[in-house]
């Protein structure tokens, strides 16, 4: 059955289609259903955005490079341009691949539109599309589809399984992902709460709440000076101890009334409520969550400025950063690609694979670097020049040749290379 017909019969199932997805929807929602944790309320905690950020940048600097399995020699190919050069008209591929990594943490599944000529099948764009305007689904023979709402005009389409390219988060079912927010929701929403409390706390001038104190009968409602009931915006009437909680919260409340002078009569004595315990501790809840969140994301707290900043510690924790978070990310978006991107004779028959070169990430990690270039070209592994490509450095001439050292030799070969190495003397460092 060929792709046009494939469509047909796809569209032509109208049950599957999520009609509830339109750009008026998006837009009255935020892109979110009521009652979930939105990106912007999410984002608003410094280290969920600091973990979405790390990721993302993380993600966007490693370029692709397209692999013979069988030979690991690198090959040109046409779909280098969009991997590395340019994606679609209005991204860069570090834009594409931060987009990309941004929705698969937000909503659990990144996207990319496969764009294909139509007579040739050539792909000649990568579109990233926001996470909630795509639904997976299988239709009864177990096929997936992938019912997309035009991002313009909110018009439902349905494109089988190889014109998208899905990168996701953990997941149950291997048909879509959860998202680290949704994972940690009640972290986040502890944290939230904590943040509102911050914020609460300095917008009171920083200073603790405290209790107006008077002898006199302050019960009743308060009137007017035509002995009129006073109300509220909403109606209700307010007593006299609204309006005196209304008075003194107008002038002493909030950072620009800090320190400001009270003036009491009738009787007033102002007496501040000492902070207790658990404000002593709300710095440290505060780290707490900072570590939970950092921990759903897989970041390394130092990478958040949190915990300690030993040098050490800090280059062993961004080689396991590079190991345990972001390779299994890594070989995600490069298995799906190779997949997705490759035609099946280049797949099949060529053994071409799709890579990502992660080395971009350990940059900045000097001593361990050049401890494993030295290992690698020690062992005949790489070659000068091998290595001046992975730093982005041209060739020097004779820097293809690969060298290894004789200190470690067969036994059976031993007496014969030392003979040679000491001038036909087999015992002479034996003497």
């Amino acid at each position: 059955m060929s792709m046009t017909n494939r469509l047909r019969l796809a569209v032509s199932r109208p049950q599957q289609v999520r009609n509830d997805v339109t750009v008026k929807t998006l837009a009255a929602s935020g892109g979110l259903a009521v009652g979930e944790l939105t990106e912007t309320t999410a984002r608003k905690l410094s280290a969920v955005d600091g973990c979405m950020e790390i990721l993302s940048n993380s993600i966007s600097k490693l370029p692709n490079y397209i692999m013979d399995s069988r030979t690991r020699e690198h090959v040109d190919h046409y779909l280098l341009r969009l991997l590395n050069v340019r994606p679609n008209e209005a991204m860069t591929p570090s834009i594409r691949r931060k987009v990309l990594e941004n929705s698969r943490n937000e909503g659990g599944n990144g996207y990319d539109w496969i764009i294909r000529d139509l007579r040739t099948g050539i792909i000649r764009e990568l579109i990233p599309v926001p996470w909630w305007l795509v639904q997976p689904w299988r239709d009864e023979a177990g096929r997936v589809w992938y019912t997309v709402s035009h991002p313009v005009t909110g018009t439902p389409m349905v494109l089988p399984n190889e014109d998208i390219c899905h990168y996701k988060a953990t997941t149950r079912d291997g048909l879509t992902g959860i998202s680290p927010l949704r994972r940690a929701r009640e972290v986040l929403a502890a944290a939230q709460a904590a943040q509102a409390y911050d914020l609460a706390f300095y917008a009171n001038g920083g200073q603790p709440s405290g209790v107006l104190e008077t002898d006199s009968d302050l019960g009743g409602w308060a009137e007017d000076v035509n002995g009129k009931h006073i109300q509220a915006a909403d109606g209700s009437y307010l007593t006299r101890k609204d309006i005196l909680r209304h008075e003194w919260e107008k002038v002493h409340a909030g950072p620009s009334n800090s320190h400001r002078l009270a003036i009491l009569d009738l009787g007033l004595k102002y007496t501040p409520i000492a902070a207790t315990n658990k404000d002593a501790q709300f710095v440290e809840n505060k780290e707490v969550s900072i570590r939970d969140i950092a921990r759903y994301f897989g970041v390394p707290l130092y990478k958040l400025q949190e915990g300690k900043q030993a040098y050490g510690s800090n280059e062993q924790n961004a080689i396991e950063y590079v190991v345990s978070t972001l390779h299994p990310i890594v070989n995600q978006y490069a298995e799906e690609q190779t997949w997705k991107l490759l035609t099946d004779t280049e797949l099949l028959r060529r053994g071409l694979e799709i890579r990502i070169n992660m080395m971009a990430e350990l940059k900045g990690d000097t001593a361990s670097r050049g401890a494993w270039y030295t290992n690698q070209r020690n062992n005949g592994v790489f070659s000068v020049n091998d290595i001046r490509a992975l730093e982005d450095l041209p060739d020097v001439e004779g820097g293809d040749e690969r060298r290894e050292s004789l200190n470690y030799v067969p036994l059976k070969d031993w007496a014969r290379l030392s003979e040679q190495r000491n001038g036909g003397n087999a015992n002479a460092g034996n003497t």
